[in-house]
């Protein structure tokens, strides 16, 4: 299936895309960084996602930075992030290994550079929807964007997709919970069901934040065309990202189960499926239960229903009441309509 579909709305049930979010799970090492991107594409992720900025990209260096509850912005983002310098090797890492990678810019100067990367998708953090700027950069390149609605309501949703759609439509939604972790009480996986009645025209998938796969696999039946769950090569990695990032054999175990989940909910139809054409043949029919003579009737005491379905179906029982038998019939012996008379 082409990765362009998922950005069409359309009645085809697509099986829903994996991303790997490897953000600063690195920890500031390119070894491990190239690593992440070679484990998430081998334990099967269809998506690898990294982060574009620089601290300069995203706070300023002073008191104001530090502001919010004495959290030092500045060094969190000098820590976690993916230096500029790393990117090349990265989308050629990626390009060879056959899995798409894509990014999170977080300034003007971050989408110019990935520009000249020839990235084919871009993705709006939750943090970032309210950055008109930013967000007109990134629809201006006319690819296709995945936005990120943690924190948003309704119409900082709208707000975004008014400037995104005067460029183009390609645009999926995803619901997210931008507590980090996020605690399954908190998931609200429900809001799915809100973001597909008031956006009708754009597909949603999931960003989850939580620290295993049970919430990313829940929303498979509501239809999610995409599931982000930040990736970690290893637990035993310092990373700030740890607490609600999955390891590689959870992500095996969430790119397998999505796929059967996936092939078990099926199509939004009402037909017969093919294991079930032989089961049919093993519905009830009607039968003697004893010897019933010629010329007489059929009562609730001589005839019942049985399985195999050989002879007349059980849905004609009483319609078939009080007809005359057109020869000895003998007893727990099939009834056809051929041997009926009224």
């Amino acid at each position: 299936m082409k990765l362009i579909n998922y950005f069409q709305k359309s009645k085809k049930k697509l099986k829903p895309l994996i991303v790997a979010e490897i953000s600063g799970n690195h920890c500031g090492k390119k070894s491990i960084f190239l690593q992440s991107i070679r484990i998430a594409a081998k334990s099967g992720a269809d998506l690898i996602k990294i982060q574009t900025y620089e601290p300069q990209d995203i706070t300023i260096n002073n008191k104001y930075s530090k502001k919010i509850k004495k959290i030092d912005l500045w060094k969190i983002y000098e820590k976690a992030q993916t230096p500029y310098s790393w990117h090349k090797e990265a989308f050629k890492l990626a390009k060879k290994l056959g899995v798409q990678i894509f990014s999170t810019p977080f300034s003007i100067k971050a989408v110019d550079f990935l520009e000249k990367l020839k990235v084919k998708i871009y993705k709006i953090s939750s943090f970032e929807i309210t950055d008109f700027k930013l967000i007109k950069k990134i629809a201006a390149t006319k690819k296709p964007v995945i936005v990120s609605t943690g924190m948003a309501d309704l119409q900082e949703i709208k707000n975004c997709l008014k400037i995104i759609s005067k460029y183009h439509s390609k645009i999926i939604l995803l619901h997210c919970v931008s507590g980090y972790p996020t605690s399954e009480d908190q998931a609200n996986l429900k809001r799915i069901i809100i973001l597909k009645k008031k956006f009708p025209n754009y597909n949603i998938g999931l960003s989850d934040h939580t620290n295993d796969i049970l919430t990313s696999l829940s929303s498979i039946p509501l239809d999610v065309k995409i599931i982000e769950k930040h990736f970690i090569i290893s637990k035993k990695l310092k990373s700030l990202d740890k607490s609600f990032s999955i390891d590689p054999n959870q992500l095996k175990e969430l790119v397998n189960k999505t796929k059967r989940i996936h092939k078990s909910l099926g199509e939004e139809d009402f037909l017969i499926q093919k294991s079930e054409l032989t089961s049919r043949k093993f519905r009830r029919s009607i039968f003697t239960v004893r010897l019933i003579k010629k010329g007489e009737r059929l009562k609730q005491n001589n005839i019942s229903t049985f399985r195999p379905n050989i002879g007349v179906d059980a849905t004609k029982f009483f319609k078939i009441l009080g007809k005359k038998a057109k020869r000895d019939l003998p007893a727990f012996f099939p009834i056809y309509e051929k041997d009926l008379s009224q």
